[in-house]
C-alpha cells in the first residue's frame, strides 16, 4: 500500500502523520510506501518545523529526514490513498484531480478515527506546544485506526 499524507505547507500535521506511519509499519512489521507533501510551495525543501521535530523525538519518532514538496498531479499515480488533514487541502486537492479514479483515492484522515464525521487535524504551527502534543496523539490514533481499518493489524 502506498499511502500520501497532505497538508498545507508540509511542516506540520503531514510529516508527521507519514513519521507515525512509517513508526507503525516499522513496528507491525507491515510493508507500507509512505510520502507527505503540502498544497502550497512556503516551504519546499525544508525539514518540518523545528517544534514538530522537538515533539516527534518526545514520542520516539525522527522526522530530520524528511523534507518539505508540494503536492503535484503524479501523486495520483504514485499513491493508492492520499490522506488530507482538513477540508481546505482536500478540496485543494480535488481541484487537481483528472477524473473519478483520482478523486476516489483522497480521505480526510481523521474519517479513519471518527467515520463519516469530516473531523479535521488542527494546525498548530500559530499555536503553544500543547497544540502539538494533541495533534501527534491525535495522529497516533488516527494511524492506529486507518491500519485496523486496512486490517494490516
Amino acid at each position: 500500500m502506498r499511502v500520501l499524507m497532505v497538508c498545507l505547507g508540509n511542516i506540520c500535521r503531514s510529516p508527521m502523520a507519514e513519521g507515525w506511519l512509517i513508526h507503525k509499519a516499522k513496528q507491525y512489521g507491515i510493508a507500507v510506501v509512505t510520502d507527505s507533501a503540502g498544497t502550497a510551495s512556503y516551504h519546499i525543501g525544508e525539514k518540518p518545523d523545528q517544534r514538530m521535530r522537538k515533539h516527534a523525538l518526545s514520542y520516539g519518532i525522527s522526522l530530520e529526514n524528511l523534507r518539505a514538496r508540494q503536492f503535484n498531479v503524479e501523486d495520483f499515480d504514485r499513491f493508492d490513498v492520499i490522506f488530507a488533514m482538513d477540508k481546505s487541502n482536500f478540496q485543494n486537492i480535488l481541484k487537481l484531480a483528472r477524473n473519478m479514479h483520482d478523486k476516489e483515492k483522497v480521505k480526510l484522515y481523521l474519517n479513519e478515527l471518527y467515520p463519516n464525521t469530516d473531523k479535521e487535524v488542527p494546525d498548530p504551527y500559530y499555536g503553544e506546544a500543547q497544540g502539538f502534543d494533541d495533534v501527534i496523539q491525535l495522529l497516533e490514533l488516527a494511524t492506529e485506526a486507518f491500519l485496523k481499518n486496512q486490517k494490516l493489524i
